[in-house]
């Protein structure tokens, strides 16, 4: 009787093992391959969405949604508004890192710092400029933002602040002072929401305003460009100049200087159209 009890107890942890191997190797496999329907995420290309002046990374909080939805791998790096070969160094590096193809997408100053980071990155396939400075080689933001009437970002619409240098010296921080800063930044959204930007809003150097851009990315690698019809920042004749002249394909929406913002579906669907156009 002992016998048959331990050739049974024997005989059931056998099967329970096999049963065990059976679940292991299917879950395995399960999750080795994707299932039918479904697109690996590793194929499709990283979108690197990158901010401009007195702004952060939590402007594109609609469009990183929207593009993770879809499965899409999204960075979106913190810009350090130091200085415009400083900064595109930083995002060339963060470039760099990343295996597989790139959108890359930037709004106002970001489009500046895209402009510069992506030469000599070859797996960058697209760059997308959203309201965004598009500079040419020896241009800098304070020559652009003032080839062409419209701009409420003035001198006197800024506050400057020192802040010590690392090696030495002093650099000046500015920002938009709060009486203007919804008209000039951001006029289409609640006031709610422009009084807490005003108040976050990251200082951007005077060197990055001020210093000159290199030879530009936008020459050898395909552009899109969202002009914003309302952006009392960057003058809309001047977004349309910037974006002819990198022959980028062109859309326009009713929008302030912070689309991204106010019109996130727009933004989101050009980037989705750069995406696609790069396959």
């Amino acid at each position: 009787m002992q016998h048959q009890l331990s050739r049974l107890v024997s005989t059931t942890r056998a099967r329970i093992a096999l049963a065990l191997s059976v679940v292991l190797a299917v879950a395995l496999l399960a999750g080795a391959a994707p299932a039918s329907g479904t697109s690996n995420t590793h194929s499709k290309p990283t979108v690197v969405l990158v901010h401009g002046g007195w702004a952060d990374s939590s402007g594109w909080n609609a469009e990183i949604e929207r593009l993770q939805k879809d499965g899409y791998p999204v960075i979106a790096p913190a810009n350090p508004l130091r200085g415009l070969g400083s900064d595109a160094a930083y995002l060339r590096s963060v470039l760099q890192s990343i295996t597989g193809p790139i959108v890359l997408v930037g709004h106002s100053y970001g489009g500046a710092v895209i402009t510069n980071a992506a030469v000599g990155v070859p797996n960058v396939k697209a760059l997308v400029y959203i309201a965004a400075f598009a500079p040419d080689q020896g241009e800098n933001l304070a020559g652009l933002v003032t080839k062409n009437p419209g701009t409420q970002i003035t001198p006197d619409a800024l506050l400057e602040r020192p802040y010590p240098l690392p090696g030495g010296g002093t650099g000046t921080d500015l920002y938009i002072k709060e009486s203007v800063f919804r008209e000039a930044f951001a006029g289409d959204l609640p006031c709610s929401t422009t009084r807490l930007m005003q108040a976050t809003q990251r200082p951007f150097s005077l060197a990055a305003f001020t210093e000159l851009s290199g030879t530009p990315a936008w020459k050898t690698i395909p552009s899109w460009y969202l002009v914003a019809t309302e952006d009392h920042a960057i003058p809309p004749v001047t977004e349309r100049f910037m974006a002819a002249r990198a022959k980028a394909h062109v859309e326009e929406v009713e929008a302030s200087h912070v689309p991204m913002m106010s019109r996130p579906k727009a933004t989101t669907d050009l980037i989705l159209k750069a995406i696609k156009a790069t396959r």
